[in-house]
């Protein structure tokens, strides 16, 4: 078995705020997490190199030999022969860039160190293609390719569970339903891509579904919801309305009317009933979105960008989000009228100057949680205390709005 060690570079912080409570090959795209999707590419233990403050959360695991991959790569069977070939010392890189090497104890020792290696050997891949995510728009623009790919693997040699014929059902041939499932008098539509229906998902009477998409283990699709791909709803999500090329990570509810676009929702968020996001300035230029890394607006190239928000963050009944929008962790929105198109962690409403107390913020974590009969670990308590010091910059910068 191969010892795979996924590391972040500094295009993690491109990854914000999703990035803020996980290493960027715990995102979710397609069906399966980067993480997923290399543990089934190559029958390995999957570890990670990522911040300090979730190291204890996301911990290394160092064998004699070790596979160390930049975390932002997507696995292809070309990419994957390619890593399995490579020699200790060896290297591969993309523009200069490296992508993946093969190392043993004492020199991933001089790597976390930040020594230099001196007999590593480079290569470049010069015409080799990547599937990778350089953006955090990446995860809906590329979500198409990514549940494509993931369905062909997780379905391959496998048969699918019977639709009743309470279903409307297209193109039945690309539509997979795990075990525990179950789906009534709904439309299925696969012409333009595969759906992939995960293990107890329930599908509710009168809900439309247009491929590509995945509903992944344990998820619920509310009656008369309409989704179009390529739409993401991670394990153990709840979801409602009207939802177009959307990616949830999991645990997070959407479960009433309202719109969501080109978005990427975090774990544990709630949007609350009659929530739009816009996705498409009424002027249909491109959207200007917020950049961690620049610390203000920058331009995304795109005519459609909507919500992305990051974990254990809610809307309030009937929030309208400005196209675009970047919230953080933990904020709590609510207001009248269009949002600010960056709403910092923990946020309390839509002003930057209001804070979400950091301990009444991990209360009402905690009762949502335990609601699914879980509990927010040590780690992830110490992680949100790092992120609330951390953000408190950007909950009296009023620069922050500025286009």
């Amino acid at each position: 078995m191969y010892n795979i060690i996924l590391f972040d570079d500094d295009s993690r912080d491109r990854f914000l705020p999703l990035t803020l409570t996980r290493p960027v090959g715990e995102l979710r795209i397609g069906i399966l997490s980067i993480r997923e999707k290399w543990e089934r590419w190559l029958d390995c233990q999957v570890s990670y190199i990522t911040q300090a403050y979730l190291a204890d959360k996301y911990p290394i695991t160092v064998a004699s030999d070790n596979y160390i991959i930049n975390s932002s790569i997507l696995p292809t069977e070309q990419l994957c022969s390619i890593v399995k070939g490579l020699q200790p010392s060896e290297a591969i890189l993309k523009d200069g860039e490296l992508i993946a090497t093969r190392l043993n104890e004492k020199q991933i020792a001089k790597l976390m160190g930040d020594e230099e290696i001196e007999e590593l050997q480079g290569y470049e891949l010069d015409d080799t293609p990547l599937l990778r995510l350089t953006h955090i728009t990446d995860i809906f623009q590329k979500n198409e390719l990514a549940i494509r790919a993931d369905y062909e693997l997780i379905t391959k040699d496998r048969s699918s569970q019977s639709l009743n014929d309470s279903n409307l059902v297209k193109g039945a041939a690309d539509i997979f339903v795990e075990a525990g499932a179950t789906v009534d008098c709904s439309m299925l539509n696969a012409s333009n891509g595969p759906i992939y229906i995960g293990k107890d998902v329930q599908i509710l009477e009168g809900s439309m579904l247009r491929g590509p998409i995945a509903i992944c283990d344990g998820s619920l699709v509310k009656m008369g919801t309409k989704i179009y791909g390529a739409t993401t709803i991670g394990p153990y999500s709840k979801v409602g309305g009207e939802i177009k090329n959307a990616v949830f990570q999991n645990n997070s509810n959407k479960a009433h009317d309202g719109y969501l676009g080109n978005a990427v929702i975090g774990a544990w968020c709630n949007l609350g009933a009659a929530t739009n996001a816009s996705n498409l300035k009424n002027n249909y230029n491109t959207v200007k979105q917020w950049s961690y890394v620049e610390e203000k607006m920058r331009s995304t190239d795109l005519q459609f960008c909507g919500l992305v928000m990051g974990d254990y963050s809610r809307s309030s009944i009937g929030t309208m989000f400005n196209t675009a929008s970047v919230v953080g962790v933990c904020a709590n929105v609510f207001g009248t009228g269009l949002t600010p198109k960056f709403i910092p962690s923990f946020s309390w409403g839509s002003e930057l100057s209001t804070t979400f107390d950091i301990e009444k913020a991990v209360k009402l974590i905690e009762r949502v949680m335990a609601r699914r009969n879980l509990e927010l670990s040590v780690e992830d308590r110490l992680i949100l205390v790092k992120i609330f010091e951390e953000s408190s910059k950007y909950r009296t910068w009023e620069q922050a709005q500025k286009e």
